[in-house]
C-alpha cells in the first residue's frame, strides 16, 4: 500500500508527462474497443440482413450467387422462374407466406425490385424489425414506387416526384422506359440493409414496363404500348427472379428445400439464408481481422509509449531512487515502485478509454443508427472488454519490469554521486 502511495505521489510530481501517457493509452484502448464494437455490430447487421425468412428459392445456381442477387442485388440471376412454378410451390401446405422478387431494371445505378405488398407485411431484418416508411405510403397504384433511404438522400427525391426507370443495371443505360414514368409514393426508413439502395415497385408495374418488349428488345417505333393502355391490359407476370419463403414450422425447412431442389419442371435452388450469410461473411472477414490487428498494434504502441516515458525519466530520478534507498528502501521496493507506476498508467488509461468509448456511443449512437443503420449496443462490458482490460494491465506489468529492473540495479553510490 505504501509503495502504491509513493508511486501515486511520484506521478503527481510529473503531472504533464503522466497525463499525456495515460491519454495515449486511453486513446489506443478506446480505438480497439470502438473497432470491436463496430465489428460486432457490422457482423450482426450483415448476418441479420434477412431475418425470419426460412428459405430463398430461385433458378438453379450456387448458394452464394442466389444470395447475392436476391438479397444484396449484386449480379444477375442465371435464369428466371416461371410464374406457374412459383404458384405451385407457394401452395405447399407447409408454406405460411412468400415474397416474390423480380430484378433486372435500375435507376441511376440503383436496382429496381419488383415485388408486392407482402414485402411490407412479412419482410424482417435485424432483430425481427419490420419495414417502416419515413414518408408517404406503400405503392397502391400501378406506377407507384417506394424508394430506399439512401436513394432518397443521394438523389434528393421527395414523395410525389416522377422518376424514369431504365432497362438493365448499367449506371448509364441507353434503354430508358421514358413512356412509363413512375411516381414516388413512399420512402423507406433507413434499415442498414440493401433495401436502402433499392427502388421497390409492384410486379404488375414491372410487367407494364415490358409489355411491349420482346426478348429484351425495345418496342419498334409505332408499336409502343402507352402507360394508359398497359394499365388496362392483363399484367400477370410470366416469370420472377426469386422468392422468399416463410414456413409454418421450422421442421418443414429441409423437406421444402428438398422439394424445391428436386422439382422436375424447372431447375431450382433453395438455400437457407442464415447459413449462406455466414459463409459470405467468412469470405469477406479478412478485412475485419486486419482492422482488429491494426487496433491491437495501436494499443501496443500506447504501452510502448508508456515504457519510453518511464525509461526516459529514470536518469532524472536517480537521486530520488538513491534517497529512497538511503532511508531504508530495499532494491525490491524500488522494483515494485516502478511496477506500480506502470500499473497505475495502465489502469487509469484503460478506465479513461472505456469512459471515452461509452461517452462517444451515447452521443453518436442515434446518428449512426439513422445515418448508417448500424446499431451499436450500450450494454455493459462483456468478456472481450474484460479480457482487454486484463491484457493491458498484464502487458503494462511486463513492460514495466524493464525500467524496474534497471532501477533495481542502480546503486546507492551511483545515485548520490554528483556528475559534472
Amino acid at each position: 500500500m505504501i509503495i502504491a502511495s509513493l508511486a501515486w505521489q511520484s506521478l503527481k510530481n510529473r503531472k504533464a508527462t503522466a497525463i499525456l501517457t495515460i491519454l495515449s493509452i486511453a486513446v489506443s484502448v478506446a480505438l480497439l474497443l470502438s473497432v470491436e464494437r463496430i465489428r460486432v455490430a457490422a457482423k450482426s447487421s450483415f448476418t441479420n440482413t434477412l431475418s425470419g425468412t426460412d428459405l430463398i428459392v430461385g433458378a438453379r445456381s450456387s448458394p452464394m450467387n442466389l444470395l447475392l442477387y436476391s438479397v444484396f442485388h449484386i449480379g444477375n440471376a442465371t435464369n428466371n422462374v416461371s410464374w406457374e412454378t412459383y404458384q405451385e410451390l407457394s401452395k405447399d401446405p407447409a408454406v405460411k407466406w412468400t415474397i416474390p422478387l423480380s430484378l433486372g431494371d435500375s435507376h441511376k445505378g440503383y436496382r429496381v425490385v419488383g415485388t408486392d405488398s407482402r414485402l411490407f407485411t412479412h419482410y424482417r431484418y435485424a432483430d425481427n424489425q419490420e419495414l417502416t416508411l419515413s414518408a408517404g405510403k406503400p405503392f397502391s397504384r400501378l406506377y407507384g414506387a417506394v424508394i430506399g433511404a439512401e436513394v432518397a438522400s443521394k438523389l434528393n427525391y421527395q414523395v410525389g416526384q416522377p422518376i424514369t426507370l431504365s432497362h438493365g443495371i448499367q449506371t448509364k443505360s441507353l434503354q430508358h422506359h421514358d413512356d412509363k414514368p413512375f411516381y414516388i409514393s413512399g420512402i423507406l426508413a433507413r434499415t442498414g440493409t440493401p433495401l436502402d439502395r433499392a427502388i421497390l415497385v409492384s410486379l404488375k408495374g414491372i410487367e407494364a414496363l415490358h409489355i411491349d418488349w420482346h426478348n429484351g428488345t425495345p418496342p419498334v417505333p409505332g408499336f409502343q404500348v402507352s402507360a394508359e393502355q398497359a394499365a388496362s391490359m392483363d399484367l400477370q407476370p410470366s416469370s420472377i427472379t426469386a422468392w422468399l419463403v416463410g414456413l409454418k414450422s421450422p421442421i418443414a425447412v429441409f423437406s421444402y428445400q428438398r422439394k424445391a431442389n428436386e422439382y422436375q419442371n424447372e431447375a431450382l435452388s433453395a438455400i437457407l439464408p442464415g447459413i449462406a450469410l455466414q459463409d459470405l461473411w467468412r469470405l469477406i472477414g479478412n478485412a475485419e481481422t486486419a482492422l482488429l490487428a491494426v487496433s491491437v498494434m495501436v494499443v501496443f504502441a500506447g504501452l510502448i509509449g508508456m515504457l519510453t516515458t518511464i525509461l526516459t525519466s529514470l536518469n532524472e530520478r536517480r537521486r530520488e531512487m538513491a534517497v529512497l534507498r538511503s532511508v531504508g528502501a530495499r532494491p525490491v521496493h524500488i522494483f515494485l515502485l516502478m511496477i506500480s507506476e506502470s500499473v497505475i498508467y495502465a489502469i487509469a488509461g484503460t478506465v479513461l478509454g472505456f469512459m471515452m468509448v461509452y461517452g462517444l456511443l451515447g452521443a453518436f449512437q442515434p446518428i449512426l443508427e439513422s445515418a448508417l443503420g448500424l446499431r451499436l449496443s450500450l450494454a455493459a462490458p462483456g468478456s472481450f472488454e474484460g479480457a482487454l482490460a486484463g491484457l493491458v494491465v498484464i502487458s503494462a506489468v511486463i513492460l514495466g519490469a524493464i525500467p524496474a529492473w534497471r532501477a533495481y540495479r542502480t546503486s546507492l553510490a551511483d545515485g548520490l554521486t554528483i556528475r559534472i
